[in-house]
């Protein structure tokens, strides 16, 4: 019998981000058919942020856009808004750290950037950015 739990991330991505990072997420999220060819197949072995599979309230969700255009002293400026909330069986907690590792350097501000739940708990473990990384999160 597998664990379950609600995944989610909700962080804003710089606007510099590299397109090779936005394919990777769009393939592991189903908005792209096509896998990238840069990505470490141990690491990111299919897919893993597919929406449809939910048995949460209100279902599955997942987004990437790209922010409107913000006027700030600086100038103009976009991020692009990363949004997932999906079911994930155990097996697939293996690879959380990947995508950690693939969207880290790349958070537009410190501090939180999501959680993972057990769905029996009410407890989450939340996912923390500080300057390109990440602390791990023991699941």
């Amino acid at each position: 019998m597998s664990d379950h739990y609600e995944l989610v991330f909700s962080s804003f991505l710089r606007d510099d981000t590299p397109a090779s990072v936005l394919a990777a997420l769009r393939w592991h999220m189903g908005m792209d058919d096509e896998d990238p060819e840069d990505l470490d197949r141990d690491d990111h072995p299919y897919p893993l942020l597919l929406p449809g599979q939910s048995r949460l309230p209100g279902g599955d969700n997942v987004s990437l856009r790209r922010s409107a255009p913000e006027f700030t002293a600086s100038g103009t400026g976009c991020e692009w808004e990363l949004f997932v909330r999906i079911y994930w069986v155990d097996d697939l907690t293996l690879h959380l750290d990947a995508l950690l590792q693939l969207i880290a350097p790349h958070v537009a501000g410190r501090g939180y950037g999501g959680y993972i739940r057990d769905v029996h708990d009410t407890e989450v473990k939340t996912f923390e950015f500080h300057d390109g990384t990440y602390e791990p999160v023991v699941v």
